[in-house]
């Protein structure tokens, strides 16, 4: 009698394991390094909490859209939204899925962390080569009383295609008139000079290690790498600090339903306490999988991030989207 209960419960322990077994999914994701360290903690909740295992891989976001592109991944990651046109074309959904700011640091000896002010101008002076010394005269009139070296600039920019180049040369594009002229906006352009790094990953930690160093990566990036952050004079004129208020206070006045694909607009929005430089990154599915299973765990993996990631939120230094963007992304995911 007790073999055959011990028997009866080993059966039912298999059963169970095999049924939670047959819901678990491994799914694949390829794409902006700037949404990785997001990706990464949802992922390791999801894994336990709804047996969904996501292998992300931090490749930049043109890779990431070319990768769903060909249908090597489940979805694609990308922090410049794909046109309307292509969407169709490739057979994609597109969708937001948390929102972050991106940051200006420097390696500048003697300066203090959170003691440099730049503004738009000045930041694209100091990429296109017309700034090349740190006791510049247009930097000095942003920091009166800072001593400031007679150190080279040395710019590092994205090697890769990237989302965030995207976001930021979009930036210095809407602040500054002849950058948009000269250089213009794009995952990859033709930067005047300056080192390449790949992944933001890569920029913070080129950035830490040269003296005289600029760069732009995501907030996260620079918070973990401790490096010294600029303030930025925003739209309002005000010199602020990268925070997560800042990132809120830019995003209230976004129109996500009334942009095409969530495509939505963040920079350099009015707002005392707006960081100018703000941005949701973008995820790609397909319209048509070749695998269902897939899909639908991709469905319940970004669900679930929805609504249980808020911590890791703001643990990483991001903001979640308005409930009612991750409900009507949802109503319209594809059949």
């Amino acid at each position: 009698m007790i073999k055959s209960k011990i028997a009866l419960l080993g059966f039912a322990a298999m059963t169970a394991l095999g049924a939670f077994s047959a819901q678990a999914a491994d799914i694949t994701g390829a794409g902006s390094s700037f949404a990785a360290p997001i990706y990464g903690a949802w992922g390791q909740s999801a894994k336990n909490q709804v047996g969904v295992t996501v292998n992300y891989q931090s490749v930049g976001s043109s890779a990431g859209q070319d990768q769903v592109i060909a249908r090597t991944v489940d979805f694609g990651a990308s922090d410049k939204p794909m046109s309307a046109e292509r969407l169709a074309k490739e057979h994609l959904f597109q969708f937001p899925t948390v929102m972050s700011g991106i940051v200006v640091v420097a390696n500048v000896p003697g300066i203090k962390p959170g003691s440099l002010h730049l503004d738009g101008p000045t930041i694209a002076g100091l990429f296109d080569g017309t700034i090349s010394t740190w006791n510049d005269d247009r930097i000095k009139a942003l920091n009166p009383g800072v001593d400031l070296p007679d150190t080279d600039v040395a710019p590092v920019h994205r090697a890769d295609g990237s989302g965030t180049s995207f976001v930021f040369t979009s930036y210095l594009s809407q602040v500054s008139p002849e950058w948009k002229q000269k250089l213009g906006a794009g995952t990859s352009i033709a930067w005047p000079g300056g080192s390449g790094a790949r992944g933001n990953d890569g920029v913070a930690a080129m950035v830490k290690q040269t003296e005289g160093g600029i760069g732009y990566v995501e907030y996260s990036y620079a918070a973990q790498n401790h490096l010294n952050i600029a303030e930025i004079r925003n739209h309002a004129g005000k010199f602020v600090s990268p925070s997560l208020k800042g990132f809120v206070e830019a995003a209230q006045s976004a129109d996500w339903m009334g942009a095409s694909n969530y495509a939505v607009n963040l920079l350099d929005t009015a707002g005392e306490g707006a960081w100018p430089i703000v941005t949701a990154t973008f995820v790609l599915v397909p319209t048509n999988p070749s695998n269902a299973d897939n899909a639908a765990a991709v469905r319940k993996f970004f669900a679930f991030g929805f609504e249980h990631g808020d911590a890791d939120n703001v643990r990483l230094d991001y903001v979640g989207l308005p409930a009612t963007v991750k409900e009507n992304v949802l109503a319209h995911w594809p059949k």
